[in-house]
């Protein structure tokens, strides 16, 4: 169970330490964990998450990118996408019909934020420190993950890789969220719960903390706002998905 945070979580930030910045992930990070909605999904569709995901990979590997780029980067539209992965699925004998090609309406449909997590965004910004949200995402989805978190009035920018043209890993998006968020190079954290794109911001100068769940992203998240400014090899926080 994830602890209830409280107004003592963070101290507040007086400029002193290395990080001031923090972003931020949407899926599996402030949603719930990715596998667990692809079992939604299931539920409600009948298609499995092995069907999907590779219904997914067949749309990307015909546009040579990785498997969610073409909605994330906007390279086709949700109905497009959607009617790519029907054309792969119905010839395999999966049946289809539950699917709707508002793909992102039932996808979202019932899902809930990490109450824990929206805390932490809420109680950062309270004592002084910019947060951001950076997200690979959909444009046709913007409407049902936005209203979901519902951080709207809290965060100082929301970064989306279908609105800037790069997405996580790109080290592109993160010198176009340290400039979104008015941040100096090496101030930011990162916490997401793909190493890859932890590493990615690594490379970028960042702070990064691996989401595996909310008391452990808390806690070391805390750690790395503990440095001090320009200290020597400062903390980097990886922690293995538990």
């Amino acid at each position: 169970m994830s602890r209830i945070l409280t107004a003592r979580t963070f101290p507040h930030h007086t400029g002193r330490g290395r990080y001031g910045t923090v972003f931020v992930d949407f899926g599996g990070v402030l949603s719930p964990p990715i596998e667990d909605l692809f079992l939604d999904y299931e539920r409600k569709t009948g298609i499995s998450p092995a069907q999907l995901k590779a219904a997914m990979a067949s749309v990307a590997n015909g546009l040579g990118v990785d498997v969610l780029a073409p909605v994330e980067l906007g390279l086709i539209s949700e109905v497009e996408w959607v009617e790519r992965m029907h054309r792969w699925l119905v010839p395999r004998g999966v049946d289809v019909s539950r699917s709707e090609p508002d793909f992102g309406a039932q996808w979202f449909a019932g899902h809930q934020v990490n109450t824990a997590v929206r805390d932490l965004v809420i109680d950062l910004s309270g004592k002084g420190y910019r947060v951001g949200i950076l997200t690979n995402n959909v444009r046709e989805w913007e409407p049902y993950w936005r209203r979901m978190v519902d951080l709207d009035d809290h965060v100082d920018v929301i970064v989306d890789s279908y609105a800037v043209g790069v997405r996580k890993p790109d080290p592109e998006i993160f010198r176009i969220a340290e400039e979104r968020i008015g941040a100096a190079p090496g101030t930011s954290i990162l916490v997401d719960d793909l190493g890859v794109n932890c590493e990615a911001a690594r490379s970028a100068g960042w702070g990064a903390v691996r989401f595996g769940d909310t008391d452990q992203a808390v806690a070391d998240l805390r750690e790395l706002l503990s440095v001090p400014a320009q200290a020597p090899g400062a903390l980097q926080v990886e922690v293995t998905q538990r």
